[in-house]
């Protein structure tokens, strides 16, 4: 694998450094570890279902807090949402949108009117304790 050849050939600490820099994994509010995507010429993103989302808000980011993630938003079906790099402006704009279609499509999943106050999750309204 030539990434591990070259993070062998460079002097300790940078190896630990690039690690902290560029990881290869965002942990999500829930606790579920999302590989970032990294491409020649690209923003890095990641894939992650929106209610694993909840209650973020500022975009993650990489490169010491300079390098903004592209976020794509996936349904309970993993299936792309909306891919944005503002998570702000998307909580704050097309979520309702969103919620609207995604209410009646998945309704045995959780569409806080606030996203931001809400507490993510990676399961049901059910399995969260909440009425269907």
């Amino acid at each position: 694998d030539l990434c591990d050849i070259l993070r062998q050939s460079l002097p300790w600490p940078l190896p630990r450094r690039l690690d902290e820099a560029l990881p290869s994994h965002f942990t999500a509010p829930t606790g579920s570890r999302v590989r970032i995507r990294y491409q020649p010429g690209q923003a890095p993103a990641i894939p992650v279902r929106i209610q694993e989302m909840f209650g973020l808000g500022a975009t993650p980011c990489v490169a010491d807090g300079r390098v903004p993630l592209v976020v794509e938003l996936l349904s309970p079906a993993q299936r792309p949402l909306q891919i944005t790099a503002d998570l702000a402006a998307f909580w704050a704009g097309s979520y309702e949108q969103v919620k609207k279609e995604m209410k009646g499509r998945y309704p045995r999943h959780y569409w806080p009117d606030n996203p931001l106050e809400a507490m993510p999750t990676r399961v049901t309204k059910k399995k969260m304790g909440l009425q269907e």
